[in-house]
């Protein structure tokens, strides 16, 4: 049997910044994106009363598990991640005014990202782990939301909460909880522990 640091890494997301992170870490890998029909998948475990972390782990576990039934040799890696505040989970914005909508509805509130991360192999999990960073906007101003939309422009639609800490969304918050690479979708130091453990990246 092939050792699992022999094997080719595949991340099983079609996201920029999650391809990023690793990238930027120095792991070598391929991108093959999972097509989960993930608004179904969500609707049906929040009518089963999961949680917002449960259906993060049930996402990345079954974006990889996907991909690696098509390629079972690879070593897969899957991630998800939510948004939770009040008790509502949000989604990415689908217009500007939606995003509008999503910021007004956080200010001046804490919300939590439930992010996960799955290693599977040959169909099967292997690791898993998830984290839950805290974050709390500050109660800014309308002038400032349409001020913020105007500077950051269609970039607001492509993350959950219509914001991105690398940018202007920064200026969305007072505290921030959270190892920094979760908050942006990816677990990345529980993950790199994993693969150094199996000699996937030098110890």
């Amino acid at each position: 049997m092939t050792p699992v640091s022999a094997r080719t890494v595949v991340l099983a997301s079609a996201s920029k910044s999650r391809a990023q992170l690793l990238t930027d870490a120095g792991l070598k890998f391929d991108v093959v994106p999972a097509h989960a029909d993930e608004d179904a998948v969500k609707a049906a475990l929040k009518a089963e009363g999961a949680t917002a972390v449960q259906c993060a782990e049930a996402l990345a576990e079954i974006k990889a598990v996907q991909v690696s039934q098509r390629l079972p040799e690879c070593l897969v890696i899957g991630a998800d991640q939510m948004l939770e505040c009040d008790g509502v989970w949000f989604d990415k914005p689908a217009d500007l005014n939606g995003a509008r909508a999503h910021l007004t509805a956080m200010r001046a509130k804490t919300h939590v990202l439930p992010t996960a991360v799955a290693v599977v192999l040959g169909g099967q999990v292997i690791w898993h782990h998830s984290a839950s960073p805290r974050l709390t906007m500050r109660d800014f101003s309308d002038a400032f939301i349409e001020h913020y939309i105007a500077n950051t422009g269609p970039r607001v639609l492509s993350s959950v909460g219509a914001y991105q800490l690398e940018g202007w969304g920064v200026q969305l918050f007072d505290r921030i909880e959270g190892e920094f690479s979760t908050i942006l979708g990816l677990p990345l130091l529980p993950l790199l522990a994993f693969l150094r453990e199996h000699h996937v990246v030098m110890k």
